[in-house]
């Protein structure tokens, strides 16, 4: 069977590598497209993954995302069009369901972001739409998704490819020494169409704590990495390349985000976390909020932050939405096998069994 994945952003690589790979196991063969959006080349390149470049990123501005649309369902229409391809597979990736629907395939559309516009034809288009638990099927329904094409996973997106790894980075984290504060920080999102918030806001405070404590600042791209690259933020580290999710886990004292999936999986790891999001928090992050998996601070100043890490608790992972993520990874598998099987129409394929994984 041969199976699409679109990985239009650097989120998409964490949360579908284990199952690509798996899925290369079984012998099927993944088709990887991206475009060059914030780290995504960067991480696809670190976990060796094949992959070719289809269209570009417009930025911010609404006019140009629109006119761009189009242009890369076109070019990916295009691409695709005579390898035979039996089933799309994206998360958040607005041309996936829409090229699928052209090139008269099944899809498979996720996403935990209610307030994207980019939903709306993705979530008319897609053959399946699968959503984490936390986020109501009426919230979809509004913005076009039909009530029987929904379906719902257990727990939340972080946890698909998080429960693998986290006990083992959490024994790391132990071997820390206490004295030794390391603080990573991820910016904003600056050029996400749903992002409405402030721009840079972290800088006064960056400014005043990087002589305290290492504070490595996660640049999104070029823009960002310039930009914490001046001259008041010498003492910054700023990384040009993007670093080993692994190794941030694992030596992270405090985490910082600002938006995006890794504020939420460094929660659900039991890392000290502060979201520092400036915009209409997503209903996930509301369910990470009253677990007390993580703080929101969207006003953070240099005075809040001395006082959180004076009480810093590192938690245990989240095991329970661990457990909660290893059952959406084979529920999804298992939805993957089933509609390319429909689409394949092999009479030999045999959906194999995921019950007692």
């Amino acid at each position: 069977m041969k199976i699409w994945f679109d990985l239009s952003n650097s989120p998409h690589i964490n949360m579908f590598y284990d199952m690509i790979k798996e899925l290369e196991s079984r012998g099927h063969e993944i088709i990887i497209t991206c475009r060059p959006l914030a780290n995504t080349i960067d991480l696809l390149q670190q976990k060796k993954l094949q992959y070719t470049v289809v269209g570009e990123h417009y930025g911010k501005n609404l006019y140009k995302k629109i006119f761009g649309y189009p242009i890369r369902v076109t070019q990916l229409v295009k691409f695709l069009s005579g390898k035979k391809i039996d089933i799309a597979i994206s998360q958040s990736s607005f041309h996936s369901p829409v090229v699928a629907k052209l090139l008269g395939i099944p899809s498979i559309y996720t996403n935990d972001n209610e307030h994207a516009m980019g939903n709306i034809p993705c979530f008319l288009m897609a053959s399946e739409i699968l959503i984490p638990e936390n986020l109501s099927v009426e919230s979809i329904v509004r913005k076009g998704g039909s009530r029987n094409r929904i379906k719902q996973y257990p727990g939340v997106k972080e946890g698909i490819y998080l429960w693998k790894k986290g006990e083992d980075i959490h024994a790391v984290r132990k071997t820390n020494p206490a004295d030794k504060i390391r603080i990573y920080v991820r910016p904003e999102p600056l050029t996400a169409q749903y992002y409405k918030g402030g721009l840079n806001f972290l800088d006064n405070c960056l400014e005043q704590i990087q002589h305290n404590y290492e504070v490595i600042v996660l640049p999104r791209d070029k823009t960002q990495l310039q930009h914490y690259r001046q001259e008041k933020f010498s003492a910054l580290q700023v990384p040009e390349k993007p670093l080993h999710f692994d190794q941030i886990a694992a030596n992270c004292s405090l985490f910082i985000g600002a938006g995006g999936s890794m504020t939420r999986e460094m929660a659900i790891l039991g890392v000290p976390t502060i979201s520092v999001y400036q915009d209409e928090l997503l209903e996930v992050d509301k369910f990470l909020l009253e677990k007390h998996l993580m703080m929101h601070e969207p006003n953070l100043d240099s005075e809040k932050l001395k006082d959180y890490i004076k009480a810093l608790d590192s938690k245990e992972p989240a095991l329970i939405l661990m457990e909660k993520g290893k059952k959406a990874y084979y529920m999804f598998i298992e939805e993957i096998l089933r509609l390319g099987q429909k689409s394949s129409g092999s009479k030999s394929f045999r959906l194999e069994s995921v019950v007692d994984k």
